[in-house]
């Protein structure tokens, strides 16, 4: 193990940011990537970084991300380490005021519960003292729960979502009084967050005050990246959001390595209306100039890489309702489209039986789903007809990417979610955003969690 840690080490001074083209210098820099399985955990505090966000409005709709850690967790307790966990939760933070809200709707409490259940041991989430600002210290009373927790009378501690603390997404002194306060719980820091990819102090700045590994369901998807990144041919990548305009460079990025893209929701519908010159309600003109760029790069292309969905269901109704009598199906590509539509709310069903559009999904070798093809939950009929044309391939490299997607998946069809989660054909990644920005930056070394785990391996060492 001293070894191989100290190669990493010896590395500092190659170019370990090179664009990861071939899966041996892939494989050369996820070597170079300090893993928990070389840390010496016995009798050590372990403060894990996960992605437990998972709760919307105090409810957990799916615990697949929750699930994705156990085996983290259980190698830590093993190896005879005392763990200490943390995730954020939603969005707390109000972007014009900075205000942070401390409520039941975006705490870990639903989490810890059910790790209890799951694990049969009992977690404990420190008593914190806030105000309108959020959380701005942890609180001394966590010191009595850290004797307990070394004396094994708790399984654990739960801190509470690291977005309550003014600190995790701040500045300056403030952002490294907050990373020195979670150092010193700890004797060790593990990430296992692939999904969470931004550069806060619970996912960066920590790894500065100690030694700091990669957990196994972080390795794991990293791995998994390098089937996107170095593709079996041909690769059909789909792809959706409810903007287009903060997806370009990632849309752009995407269409230069795929074979075939399928676009969905409003991404698509601001494709369709840039690239036929017609007009939609609900889908903005920002929207439609920052797809005119990707049309403009499909079009400088021999044969459009962009597979054409032709037929929507329009509705009358904004906001994604749904009532008898006010949907209609409409051709949308072509000469047969009309002008001017309604509210477009989904893909139609249909779209996904005409043969051309069969055969691109036949013949895939790899597809990567980050998308629902419709407004949810009203409008489910064309994510359900995307998910069955993709099972219908057999011997494709099938890889989902993200929690609404998978939640959906597992909620239209779950006989083929069960299926799926048994199957080395599929391939379930906890962050489908993550994946997205690897994507676009051709290497998921380079995001920032990763790159701070590489750039602090010194700390190893001290």
């Amino acid at each position: 193990m001293a070894e191989r840690l100290a190669m990493r080490h010896t590395t500092d001074g190659l170019d370990v940011d090179a664009i990861c083209s071939t899966e041996d210098q892939f494989e050369a820099k996820l070597r170079m990537l300090p893993g928990m399985q070389d840390a010496d955990l016995l009798d050590k505090v372990v403060l894990v970084r996960v992605d437990h966000n998972v709760v919307k409005k105090g409810v957990i709709h799916d615990y697949y991300r929750v699930d994705a850690t156990l085996g983290t967790l259980f190698s830590i307790v093993e190896r005879g380490g005392r763990p200490i966990l943390m995730t954020h939760v939603g969005r707390p933070r109000n972007k014009t005021d900075g205000t942070i809200v401390v409520d039941e709707h975006t705490s870990v409490q639903p989490v810890v519960d059910y790790l209890e259940r799951k694990l049969h041991t009992k977690f404990v989430v420190p008593a914190v003292r806030k105000n309108e600002h959020g959380i701005p210290a942890l609180d001394t009373s966590i010191n009595l729960l850290l004797k307990d927790l070394h004396s094994r009378k708790i399984g654990g501690i739960y801190l509470p979502n690291t977005r309550w603390f003014t600190g995790e997404e701040s500045k300056g002194e403030e952002k490294d009084d907050f990373a020195r306060q979670l150092a010193g719980l700890a004797d060790i820091f593990v990430n296992d967050a692939f999904g969470s990819w931004q550069a806060h102090v619970s996912t960066v700045g920590i790894t500065k005050h100690l030694p700091s590994y990669a957990g196994y369901l972080m390795q794991e998807e990293i791995k998994g990246i390098s089937a996107i990144i170095n593709p079996q041919r041909p690769f059909l990548a789909v792809v959706a959001g409810s903007k287009f305009d903060t997806k370009v460079q990632t849309l752009t990025a995407i269409h230069k390595r795929v074979d075939h893209l399928v676009l969905g929701g409003v991404v698509y519908n601001a494709y369709v209306c840039a690239k036929y010159n017609v007009r939609m309600k609900g889908v903005s003109d920002s929207d439609v100039e920052a797809a005119r760029d990707l049309v403009k790069q499909d079009e400088a292309l021999e044969a459009s890489k962009i597979v054409p969905l032709r037929y929507v269901v329009e509705s009358s109704l904004p906001n994604g309702q749904r009532e008898n009598g006010e949907t209609s199906t409409h051709h949308v590509t072509g000469c047969c489209c009309k002008s001017d539509y309604n509210y477009v709310v989904d893909v139609a069903p249909e779209s996904f039986e005409h043969p051309e559009i069969q055969e691109v999904f036949s013949n895939a070798k790899t597809i990567f789903v980050n998308a629902v093809m419709g407004f949810m939950p009203s409008f489910y009929e064309g994510t359900q007809a995307l998910d069955l044309a993709i099972h219908r391939n057999k011997t494709a490299v099938k890889m989902y990417g993200g929690g609404d997607t998978l939640q959906e998946l597992k909620n239209l069809t779950p006989g083929l979610y069960m299926e799926a989660i048994a199957s080395t054909g599929y391939y379930f990644f906890t962050g489908g955003g993550t994946v997205l920005k690897a994507i676009e930056s051709g290497d998921p070394f380079d995001l920032p969690p990763v790159k701070a785990l590489l750039e602090h391996t010194d700390r190893i060492f001290e």
